[in-house]
């Protein structure tokens, strides 16, 4: 897999996720700095994985996936990233997004790791965005190439749609 930032190549560290294999187990912390285990978390779920909140693109996508939420009220929105658990709060309140969790991923790289998103050269998470199913089955994942381009929202939400129906 060929990840660049800004047209420069970086290093993925830990395991890439494929379709079809379970969501790997990790410990990440809400907002209020209190430990979030993977495996408690259940539902239909959407990780949209962001280097920083604070940036332009990160910014469009997460307030994008705020305003998709209304139409998918049980699915459950998760944006990670390195940001410390206040920046996050901080950043959410400012631009009224209140329908994404997020959750930081800063004191272990514990998500990072085990999803292959955490950039050796940045010490930032690539841009990702992986659906899991009810039974902790990843049905969708992309690393986008481009940490700086969008990720591709279309194929996100038919597969989102394929999944809802076949639960």
């Amino acid at each position: 897999m060929n990840i660049t930032f800004q047209k420069n190549a970086v290093t993925l560290l830990g395991t890439p996720l494929k379709e079809g294999e379970k969501m790997p187990d990790f410990t990440v912390c809400d907002n209020s700095l209190q430990e979030v285990k993977g495996g408690d978390l259940s539902g239909v779920r959407i990780f949209a994985v962001v280097p920083s909140l604070d940036t332009g693109v990160c910014d469009l996508e997460i307030k994008r996936f705020n305003e998709k939420a209304s139409q998918y009220p049980d699915v459950k929105l998760y944006a990670v990233s390195l940001d410390l658990p206040f920046a996050q709060a901080r950043w959410c309140g400012a631009n009224g997004v209140n329908a994404v969790t997020t959750l930081s991923d800063y004191r272990e790289r514990d998500f990072g790791r085990v999803t292959g998103t955490l950039i050796q050269e940045l010490s930032l998470l690539t841009r990702a965005i992986f659906l899991v199913d009810d039974d902790n089955v990843v049905r969708y994942v992309e690393y986008v190439p481009e940490i700086t381009d969008h990720p591709d929202y279309d194929t996100l939400e038919q597969k989102l749609n394929q999944v809802i129906r076949a639960q």
